[in-house]
């Protein structure tokens, strides 16, 4: 299989054209996608015209099933979820807040695939940043300072009874189902070393982490306004622009990111499905 890539010129992101996802491909040519995936840690498999079970297939390929705890799946497909607006709904727009995908979970995922189903002629476009070059632009002092660190994640701000998507949130046509498990909570390290690549990291995210384990809670906020405000500067940053037939393959573990608006009057629809780890834990120099 041969394919052309375009970085995007900036720290991460990459175009590919030349795939064809609607055919079953082999494991050497799933892995080449994986490490273009890898290096520019989201691509852009363009101009794809998929059914969901070629989407299922291409996800079972790249690994295990991730865990979509708080939205209901399409009927007759549990690893596929919609990520849905109608062109009349007045809602705030799903995730747009800084995130890494289900943080909150003992086992986060390692990507999300999105694929552009029904896509507007304007707006929505996905905002990504690169954990990478936060974490290698802090001083060494704040990399000192944070290395032992551990994060508290929690999805309550989002997905329990009193969240943003919970009992309040009216007329959204996604099928969100907001919990008391959402309360839950689990640490994570604030500087988190990649399985499979074996870089570094901050992993903190304004959506899902509230707190600093072993911190006052003064001390944790002031150190996670310092830690978000730099992890989302502009340099870091890359405009993922949509368009239909557009799949979408991003890596959690190194990477935010957060959607946009601006297509009022337009409907939306994405299929989307995250994957889980598929290495253990690998030994890297230090």
């Amino acid at each position: 299989m041969t394919f052309r890539i375009e970085p995007s010129g900036v720290g991460c992101g990459a175009l590919i054209r030349g795939v064809d996802l609607s055919r079953p491909h082999s494991p050497a040519e799933i892995d080449l996608i994986r490490s273009a995936w890898l290096e520019h840690q989201v691509i852009g498999i363009c101009d794809q015209e998929l059914e969901i079970s070629d989407l299922e297939r291409f996800a079972a390929a790249l690994g295990p099933d991730g865990d979509d705890p708080f939205i209901a799946p399409i009927a007759g497909h549990p690893r596929v979820v919609e990520v849905r607006r109608e062109a009349d709904e007045t809602t705030p727009i799903f995730a747009e807040a800084w995130h890494s995908d289900w943080s909150f979970l003992e086992s986060s995922p390692a990507g999300t695939l999105l694929y552009g189903k029904v896509i507007p002629p304007i707006g929505g476009d996905t905002l990504f940043a690169d954990q990478y070059a936060a974490y290698e632009a802090l001083s060494e002092a704040m990399k000192s300072r944070i290395a032992p660190l551990q994060g508290i994640h929690s999805a309550r701000r989002s997905y329990s009874p009193g969240g943003v998507y919970g009992e309040r949130d009216k007329g959204r046509s996604m099928a969100i189902r907001y919990s008391e498990r959402a309360m839950a909570t689990q640490l994570h390290p604030v500087v988190r070393r990649h399985l499979e690549t074996g870089r570094q990291a901050l992993f903190v995210n304004m959506g899902y982490t509230i707190g600093i384990d072993g911190l006052s809670e003064a001390d944790s906020t002031a150190l996670l306004t310092e830690l978000f405000a730099h992890q989302t500067q502009p340099e870091f940053v890359y405009r993922h622009r949509w368009s239909p037939g557009l799949l979408t393959l991003w890596d959690n573990r190194c990477l935010l990111h957060t959607a946009t608006g601006g297509y009022q009057g337009h409907q939306r629809l994405l299929w989307r499905i995250t994957i889980g780890e598929r290495v253990k834990q690998r030994s890297f120099p230090a």
